[in-house]
């Protein structure tokens, strides 16, 4: 799909890990961005984590030294089926996807792999962004590597509590959604900055804090830990892309709201619905004009469901 609009030319967030993660300066790669791509390719989720650990390292690493092996101007070449994925979960409609009650441990397995299907595509999602888009300043590569690195460590702690359960990441079926907008948007790095983390993930902002909340009325207090991680981490994976897409706004001189709007209706974005967790999305970096416009698109959702409820009664 091609874009209405035409193709032109931060800090990262805190992460826990990075101590742990963190190894001496090895020879560095000539091409990080084709280091991302390598790792994307990955289709084992423990060997793809590792090497996104050990590639954010490296940078790291090489950064502090006054280093950088981005190669922006290099424009890559992907080869073969993407993203490298494990034979397992089987991928499915959304709709055919079976809901249980968290208040038994089965129904928490389901809800906890369902978690780590999205952090394995958020982990794909980040370094597409790291290997497809060419002639960008390298603190978007920086940043989305580090988004990358995040993301690896929230799916191994959702994988290790599976493995507390008795259960493993591919024991059940999961669908394709965030990947699916990753492909629709691969033409154009303005509508994948407007749609992935403003869209997608930003969503994940408005569903941690129920989905926490009824995991502590279960008693599952670890499994609640980790969704504050995941919350955490994730305001500031959507401050990312919200740096990202007004960046790229002013430089194609466009009014970020309307690009948005724009971009949405093009590219059949989902329609937000609420309840949204605005004090997050601030944190975020949603401006008050942005939250305004979620409230208002739900507001006229909730009352065109109403009215054909009505008609159908009659």
């Amino acid at each position: 799909m091609s874009s209405v609009f035409s193709e032109a030319a931060a800090s990262t967030p805190r992460h826990p890990a990075d101590a742990a993660h963190r190894a001496p300066c090895t020879p560095a790669r000539t091409h990080w961005r084709a280091a991302a791509l390598d790792a994307l390719r990955e289709r084992d989720p423990l060997a793809k984590a590792e090497a996104v650990r050990a590639l954010h390292a490296e940078a790291q690493e090489a950064a502090s030294q006054g280093m950088t092996h981005w190669d922006a101007s290099s424009t890559l070449v992907a080869h073969g089926e993407l993203p490298g994925r494990p034979a397992r979960p089987e991928l499915v409609e959304p709709r055919s996807l079976q809901r249980r009650s968290m208040s038994t441990p089965q129904g928490r397995v389901v809800l906890l792999h369902a978690l780590a299907h999205i952090e394995f595509n958020a982990i794909n999602l980040a370094l597409d962004a790291v290997w497809r888009f060419a002639n960008l300043p390298d603190a978007f590569y920086a940043d989305w590597l580090r988004v990358a690195a995040e993301e690896a460590y929230h799916f191994s702690l959702l994988r290790q509590r599976l493995a507390d359960y008795g259960q493993a990441y591919g024991d059940f079926p999961a669908h394709n959604g965030l990947w699916e907008m990753c492909e629709r948007t691969s033409d154009d790095v303005l509508a994948r900055m407007a749609l992935v983390p403003r869209v997608l993930e930003a969503r994940g902002l408005d569903a941690s804090p129920p989905i926490r909340a009824r995991l502590k009325q279960a008693g599952d207090d670890e499994s609640a830990a980790i969704l504050d991680i995941i919350l955490r981490d994730e305001v500031g994976h959507v401050r990312i892309g919200n740096h990202w897409f007004r960046y790229l706004c002013e430089a194609r001189g466009l009014d970020p709201h309307a690009a948005w709007l724009a971009l949405a209706e093009q590219y059949n974005a989902p329609r937000m619905r609420g309840p949204f967790n605005f004090e997050a999305r601030r944190s975020a970096g949603f401006d008050q004009a942005e939250l305004d416009t979620l409230a208002a698109q739900d507001a006229a959702a909730a009352s065109e469901s109403a009215a054909r409820r009505g008609a159908e009664e009659k």
